[in-house]
C-alpha cells in the first residue's frame, strides 16, 4: 500500500459524496456549496487533482473535469503555476452576512486601566533574545517542562528581583507560573479559606478567590493604602498592593508596612504582595518590595503583563520556604506550565539587560504620559482632583457623591473606554463608597491621546 502524494499545498477538505452514482457532479455541486456556504473563502488554494482524488477515491480526470466545470461558471480561478483557486468575490448567499444585525457601539479612546502601550514592545530585541535562547537552548529544554519553570529564568529573576525591588531570595524560591491570576489560584489552593483583601481590588481577582471558596475580610483603604492596624487577628492570609495600592494608587506608608509585617509576624499570617506594577515610579524615590522586610511571612508575585505585555503569559512566585511545595504539588507535574522557550527567551532579554533599558524607557514615556494628562485636566477641569499618579499607567480623577454614574454616562456618550471606581470596591466593605473615574494613560496611540484627554476633560469638566 502507498501513501498518496498530498503534493506541495492546498486546503484541506471535508466534502461527503453519495457511495453511488455520478460522483464527478456530485463533487461540483459539493464543491459550489462551500462557496456558497462562506467555507470556502475567495483566494483559497484547493489541494491538486491527484492530492483530492486520492482523498475521495476519485479518478483523477473526475476532479479535473469538476475543477474546470467550476472555472468556466466563474466559482475558481486557475493559472499556470499558481494552481485553482477559489474566486474572489464569489457570492455566498447561503453564509451568513458579516454586517447583519446592529453593529455595537465601539469607543474611540481605550483609557481602560491595566494596559500597557501594546505598540512600543520591543520587537527587535525580544526576537534577538528569542533567537539566542532557541540557538543555545540545552536538548532536554524541548521535553516535558518543570513545574518550577526553567532554572535559567529562575536564577536571572533572582538577580534582577533581589536588585530592582529589594526582594529576598534564590532561584530556589522562585516558581515560574502564567500569569499572576495562576499564581493566585494556586495559592488559594493551597492557603486556608480565610482571607483578608483591601477594600479597594481587582473583581477578576476577588472572583478567582471566591471561585476557591475563600471567604474575603475587606481591609479599609484610604489615600495611603490598606489600613494594616485594623487587619483582623484570626485570618491567615492577606493580599495586599503596597507599592501602589490598586486601584486608588496610595503607597502603603511606613508605618503600616510594618504594622502589616507585625501582624504577619504574630500571628504566623502570610502576606500576598502583588507587585503589579511596581517598575514604574516617577515622583518619589522607589519603594521596595515588602517581602524583604519579612522573607518567611511574605509571598511577593510578580508578571510581565505591565512592565511589558500580557500576551507574554509569564509570572512568578517568589515563596517562602515553607509554601514552595505545597505550591509545586498544586500545580502538578504536567498541565500547568508557562512556555518553556518564553522563559528561556525572558531570561536572556533579562541577562543582556534589554529588560532594564524597555523599563526605563517605558518609565520615561509614561511619566510623560502622566503629566499631559494633568496638564490638561489642571487647564480644562481645575476643580477635579487627579490621584494615584506617582506611580504606575493608571491615575484616578476623584468625583463628588453622585457624580460617578452621570460621568460614565457622559464618557460613553464621548466615545471613551473607562471604569468607575465604585466598580472596584469590594461589595462587602462596611465603609462609605468613593467615587471616582480610573483612567488608563498607557495604551492609545500616540496620534489620538491628545484628543483623547481633551473629550476626557470636556466630560468632567461639566
Amino acid at each position: 500500500m502507498t501513501t498518496p502524494d498530498l503534493g506541495p499545498g492546498g486546503a484541506d477538505l471535508h466534502l461527503e459524496l453519495p457511495a453511488e452514482g455520478a460522483r464527478r457532479t456530485a463533487l461540483a455541486q459539493a464543491l459550489r456549496s462551500a462557496v456558497r456556504s462562506g467555507r470556502l473563502a475567495g483566494g483559497t488554494l484547493l489541494p491538486p487533482y491527484r492530492t483530492l482524488a486520492a482523498d475521495l477515491g476519485l479518478a483523477r480526470n473526475a476532479v479535473a473535469d469538476a475543477y474546470a466545470e467550476l472555472v468556466a461558471e466563474g466559482w475558481f480561478t486557475a493559472r499556470q503555476g499558481s494552481g485553482t483557486r477559489v474566486a474572489e468575490g464569489v457570492a455566498t448567499t447561503d453564509a451568513p452576512s458579516a454586517t447583519a444585525g446592529p453593529v455595537p457601539d465601539r469607543p474611540r479612546h481605550d483609557l481602560l486601566q491595566g494596559k500597557p502601550d501594546p505598540a512600543s514592545f520591543p520587537r527587535d530585541a525580544w526576537a534577538a533574545s528569542a533567537r539566542r535562547a532557541l540557538s543555545e537552548a540545552p536538548t532536554e529544554a524541548f521535553g516535558p517542562g518543570d513545574p518550577q519553570g526553567r532554572p535559567e529564568l529562575r536564577r536571572a529573576l533572582a538577580g534582577y528581583l533581589s536588585r530592582a525591588r529589594g526582594v529576598r531570595c534564590g532561584p530556589e524560591n522562585i516558581v515560574i507560573c502564567s500569569g499572576f491570576a495562576n499564581g493566585l489560584r494556586l495559592l488559594a489552593s493551597v492557603r486556608p479559606p480565610d482571607w483578608a483583601v483591601e477594600a479597594y481590588g481587582l473583581p477578576f481577582h476577588h472572583g478567582i478567590l471566591e471561585t476557591a471558596g475563600v471567604h474575603p475580610y475587606p481591609v479599609p483603604v484610604d489615600e495611603d493604602g490598606a489600613r494594616t492596624k485594623e487587619l483582623p487577628a484570626r485570618v491567615p492570609t492577606l493580599l495586599l498592593t503596597p507599592a501602589h495600592q490598586f486601584p486608588t494608587g496610595g503607597r502603603l506608608l511606613p508605618a503600616r508596612r510594618a504594622a502589616a509585617v507585625e501582624w504577619a509576624r504574630g500571628t504566623g499570617a502570610v502576606i500576598v504582595e502583588d507587585d503589579y506594577d511596581g517598575e514604574f515610579r516617577y515622583d518619589r524615590k522607589p519603594v521596595g518590595a515588602l517581602q524583604g522586610l519579612a522573607p518567611e511571612h511574605v509571598v511577593y508575585a510578580g508578571s510581565l503583563s505591565k512592565s511589558l505585555s500580557p500576551a507574554l503569559r509569564l509570572g512568578w512566585l517568589v515563596l517562602p520556604d515553607r509554601l514552595r511545595d505545597q505550591v509545586l504539588a498544586a500545580k502538578g507535574l504536567r498541565e500547568s506550565w508557562a512556555s518553556t522557550l518564553d522563559q528561556l527567551a525572558l531570561a536572556d532579554f533579562i541577562d543582556c539587560g534589554a529588560y532594564d533599558r524597555h523599563v526605563r524607557r517605558m518609565r520615561l514615556r509614561y511619566r510623560n504620559r502622566r503629566d499631559q494628562l494633568v496638564s490638561v485636566l489642571a487647564a480644562h477641569a481645575p476643580e477635579v482632583r487627579v490621584t494615584g499618579i506617582s506611580a504606575g499607567l493608571h491615575a484616578v480623577l476623584a468625583l463628588a457623591p453622585g457624580r460617578e454614574s452621570p460621568a460614565l454616562a457622559a464618557a460613553h456618550a464621548a466615545g471613551l473606554a473607562l471604569d468607575g471606581l465604585s466598580t472596584y470596591r469590594h461589595p462587602a466593605d462596611p465603609t462609605p463608597p468613593r467615587e471616582g473615574l480610573v483612567v488608563g494613560y498607557a495604551a492609545p496611540p500616540d496620534s489620538a491621546f491628545t484628543r483623547a484627554l481633551e473629550a476626557l476633560a470636556g466630560v468632567v469638566g461639566r
